[in-house]
């Protein structure tokens, strides 16, 4: 991994404070559906960029019900963004993470966190932040899911590559799996995109379980890590 740099700021942003390299600004995405928070290194007018796209946060409690900010508690997605080095790198938070949106209700980050408002919302926001450079997507848990339904639904978008960490594939499948109520408000991926990917997953992994991570991944690269549960450690 690589080393951060010494100078950092600190960002409040809603309830939370975050801590981002001096080179990171923050800004907040306006989409036609919800307003997504973003930190954003750009240096290079044509170099790739490197989007980070975080995954479902804290979508419920510990007792099982949905809570009231969905606000990431993990930092592990947002440590890797802010640790890459290349010229341009963008960490995108999903809807109603950090950000008070009057737009938001708890079906956002629960049943309809891939509703096709939230996945027209990301491909927004990438499209602002990129441009129409290339863009790697690296993307986290629930993150997969949404990133790979932006991937198919939104050819115009140059994604060169697409990394996956503990990512969720088919929420379908899952929710079966883990005998959970179904996302009824979601979009689904039935089909992983076609470009170059690399997915990785922790033997130790409680929420994505290694035995789907193999189902889904059929005919492309999966990285079995050992000893490694689903909030990493993990490296780009």
């Amino acid at each position: 991994m690589k080393k951060l740099p010494l100078l950092l700021l600190f960002t409040l942003v809603g309830c939370a404070t975050v801590k981002a390299p001096a080179d990171f600004s923050y800004r907040e995405i306006q989409t036609p559906f919800f307003t997504l928070a973003a930190w954003v290194k750009e240096t290079s007018p044509n170099a790739t960029f490197r989007i980070y796209i975080e995954g479902d946060g804290r979508a419920f409690t510990s007792t099982g019900k949905p809570s009231n900010n969905p606000t990431p508690t993990s930092d592990t997605l947002r440590k890797m963004a802010f640790a890459n080095t290349s010229a341009n790198v963008a960490y995108i938070a999903r809807p109603c993470q950090f950000v008070t949106d009057d737009s938001c209700s708890q079906e956002d980050w629960t049943t309809g966190r891939f509703s096709p408002q939230a996945v027209t919302s990301m491909a927004t926001a990438i499209k602002q932040i990129a441009g129409k450079r290339e863009v790697i997507i690296y993307a986290y848990s629930g993150g997969a899911l949404i990133s790979g339904l932006v991937i198919n639904n939104f050819p115009e978008i140059p994604v060169r590559k697409w990394i996956t960490y503990a990512g969720l594939l088919n929420h379908t499948s899952w929710t079966e799996y883990k005998n959970l109520p179904p996302l009824t408000g979601s979009l689904d991926l039935t089909q992983l995109p076609e470009l170059p990917q690399v997915h990785f997953i922790g033997d130790k992994d409680k929420v994505i379980p290694l035995e789907l991570s193999k189902q889904w991944t059929q005919g492309h690269k999966l990285v079995i890590l050992k000893n490694v549960g689903h909030n990493g450690p993990f490296q780009d």
